[in-house]
Formats: C-alpha cells, structure tokens, sequence
C-alpha cells in the first residue's frame, strides 16, 4: 500500500525495474507549465497555448504563437511602444 500522500492522482506513476528485475513505482509530481510572459513588462501572452513542450512540439507552427514581429515573445503593447520609440528615433536622426 502507497503512503497516504501518493494516494492520489496528483502524483504520476512511473514503474521502473530494480537491478533484480522487479519492477517498483517511483511517484513524480507532473511538470506544470505556465503560461508564457512578455520578455519586457512580464503580462501575461495571449495566443501562445500553455503545454507541456512535448505536446507543444507537435502543434503547427501558427498555433504556437501570433503571427506578428516578436509574436510569442513581447506583448502587443510592449511591440506597439517599441515601434513608435524606433520610428521616433530615426525620423530626429
């Protein structure tokens, strides 16, 4: 009988074989993701999906992130003030 605390189901079951060959049940806490953030302000990116890279590995490219410059990376409003900043920039230049 599992201890108490590996008695549910938030724990994952790995059985493994022992070097004589009996298998035992090593218990895991599942990796948990989260969701992805914004490189400059840390707000919270919409449009990318919060897996576990093995299932994220498998999605089509245009579902991992928004198809727009730095999309999965910086937010849009992050993106939008970066751009006025560079355009701002280069016309004074």
């Amino acid at each position: 009988m599992p201890r108490p605390m590996y008695r549910t189901r938030s724990w994952k079951r790995i059985i493994r074989r022992i070097p004589s060959g009996e298998p035992v049940i090593h218990y895991e806490k599942p990796e948990r993701t989260s969701k992805a953030k914004c490189a400059i302000c840390g707000a919270e990116l919409n449009g990318v999906p919060a897996l576990k890279p093995s299932l994220l590995a498998k999605l089509a490219k245009t579902e991992k992130r928004p198809e727009r410059p730095y999309g999965g990376f910086i937010c849009p409003k992050c993106l939008a003030r970066g751009l006025r900043e560079a355009i701002r920039t280069s016309i004074t230049h």
